[in-house]
């Protein structure tokens, strides 16, 4: 099949889709990316070095989420109310304070558990600004058939920032402690948010003043509601995003350090998900399955084998191939996620829709992650692994009984209507992907 002349690569030159805001959104991304996978590893080291346990590294990813769950709707619909780079902006500068307030008391040897969690729950509320806003930003910033290849490309420089931000962070944790990681964090943001600073958005329509915050996000909710497969996958992913966070925050640097040696080879299997995310993305480049949320679907029951792994526990090089495969099976979902979204939602109701999303989908993880060390205390640590694999496995296996999911299918352009539309593909009984 010949490449869309749109799409092809010349010397010196880019594709049509990528123009200026979808090339500084990647830039700003890939450099956020890279400082906030390798400060996930300080992060959870930092409350180690300190003296804490695995209850106290929940706590601390708790306060982190928190907040990021209690502020999204109302970012969300701040985003669809304000310009979204104004509010990414104002977002970026908090969790650039807050970072450099972490680093400095970790450098210092001054960090007690209750400033770690005040400073990370700042984090979390910059990031309940930021999400609905970046990917209403992100979804405005391309049209067309070629969305999908964009949305690929996106993801896969974040995967590869992803691949050097976490293995660096093990690293650096390891040769200097996770102070500096969490400086390198802070001055990430800084540069992203400088970035982002030059979006522009005169090709956004002026937003219609509403009645109110509160009757945005009544509009923004009867948008949810009305789409099976959108309420559907948001509430597998609470299940699956909460059981994930307990394994990847809280379990599995807890079998690094009792079974695998420390924060180095931690650090090597987070980066072994960011190069099968890279992968993945690379796959989506050319893939265009029809069957849009069937295959990407299909692709969440990998997310079960990194916690089977840690349950086992399986060494570096068994943990490492799993998290690989796990890495290139949420890209594919992540792609078709996003081409979903990109041609069902009007773009006036994006960031809503996408706060109702991030809701869902981060909901339960405050409470999976405080509650991760205590009920490895209560049923060991193996046993939670496994239930944790076991919940993913049920919760897929449920959404594919929903017909919105196992059929609508890829559209060429995206929906225009203000009103809900029945997915595309949605009453036929078509080839699937």
């Amino acid at each position: 099949m010949k490449t869309p002349a749109s799409s092809r690569l010349r010397p010196g030159s880019r594709p049509e889709w990528a123009g200026r805001n979808y090339v500084l959104l990647t830039a700003a991304a890939v450099v956020t990316s890279l400082g906030s996978h390798g400060a996930l590893v300080a992060a959870a080291f930092a409350v180690l070095d300190s003296g804490g346990d695995g209850g106290d590294v929940g706590l601390v990813a708790a306060a982190r989420t928190l907040p990021l769950v209690l502020f999204l709707l109302v970012g969300g619909a701040v985003a669809d109310r304000l310009p979204r780079h104004r509010v990414m902006v104002a977002a970026n500068a908090l969790n650039c304070v807050s970072q450099a307030a972490f680093a400095v008391l970790v450098l210092t040897d001054r960090a007690q558990l209750w400033q770690m969690m005040v400073l990370t729950a700042l984090c979390g509320t910059g990031q309940a600004f930021f999400s609905p806003a970046a990917e209403g930003m992100l979804m405005s910033s391309v049209e067309g058939e070629q969305a999908s290849r964009a949305f690929a490309l996106f993801r896969m420089a974040m995967s590869s920032a992803a691949i050097g931000g976490a293995a660096l962070g093990g690293a650096l944790v390891a040769a200097f402690g996770p102070g500096w990681v969490l400086a390198v964090d802070a001055a990430a943001f800084a540069l992203a948010g400088a970035l982002r600073a030059f979006l522009d958005v005169s090709h956004i329509p002026a937003r219609v003043p509403g009645s109110g915050l509160l009757a945005d996000l009544r509009e923004g909710w009867d948008e949810f509601v009305s789409r099976p497969w959108l309420w559907a996958i948001v509430a597998q992913f609470s299940v699956v995003v909460a059981v994930v966070g307990a394994a990847e925050s809280v379990y599995g640097p807890l079998v690094a350090r009792d079974a695998l040696g420390g924060a180095r080879p931690w650090g090597l299997a987070l980066a072994a998900f960011g190069v099968g995310t890279l992968g993945g993305a690379l796959l989506m480049m050319r893939w265009k399955p029809r069957r849009l949320l069937l295959m990407g679907t299909l692709c969440v029951f990998p997310l079960a084998l990194p916690s089977a792994a840690l349950a086992v526990p399986l060494p570096v090089g068994g943990l490492a191939a799993v998290m690989f495969v796990s890495g290139v099976a949420i890209e594919v979902f992540g792609v078709a996620w996003m081409t979903s979204l990109h041609q069902e939602i009007p773009e006036e109701k994006l960031s809503r829709v996408a706060a109702y999303d991030w809701f869902g989908s981060t909901a339960m993880l405050p409470l999976s992650t405080a509650a991760a060390g205590p009920v490895a205390d209560l049923f060991g640590r193996s046993r939670a692994l496994w239930g944790c694999a076991a919940l993913i496995v049920l919760v897929t296996a449920l959404v594919l009984l929903v017909p919105d999911v196992r059929n609508l299918t890829r559209r060429t352009k995206p929906v225009a209507a203000d009103r809900p539309e029945e997915p595309s593909g949605a009453p036929s009984g078509s080839a699937a992907a």
